[in-house]
């Protein structure tokens, strides 16, 4: 099977799995599964986000997603516990299908890496 069936495969049933345990089944967008690798990272599940801390939540699960491919690096955590990253390479042009197909093959790995999938 090809990398491409194979991650399209992952792809789906982690959307799956995600949008039952999550959204009552409804689909999830791949923004809004960036939001939850963010919320677990942060690992503060039970509080409210403002508007501009679900951005910064976007932005650590970005980085965390990104990091394994040598685009981030971890730095430190900071008084109120958020991680932060510095950039370590910048990321090349991509197109928004490129994108696309890098943070999901990001996110399939970062869920099989935390045993969530295989």
């Amino acid at each position: 099977m090809s990398r491409d069936i194979i991650l399209k495969e992952r792809w789906e049933g982690l959307v799956e799995k995600l949008s039952d345990q999550f959204a009552d089944g409804d689909p999830l967008e791949l923004d809004a599964i960036i939001y939850l690798v963010g919320v677990q990272e942060l690992g503060q599940y039970h509080r409210k986000y403002k508007k501009d801390d679900k951005l910064d939540l976007m932005h650590i699960a970005i980085c965390r997603l990104l990091e394994p491919y040598g685009y981030y690096e971890f730095s430190h955590f900071d008084e109120e516990s958020w991680p932060h990253y510095t950039i370590k390479e910048e990321l090349p042009p991509l197109k928004a299908g490129e994108q696309s197909v890098l943070m999901k093959e990001a996110i399939v790995n970062y869920f099989v890496e935390k045993e969530y999938i295989t």
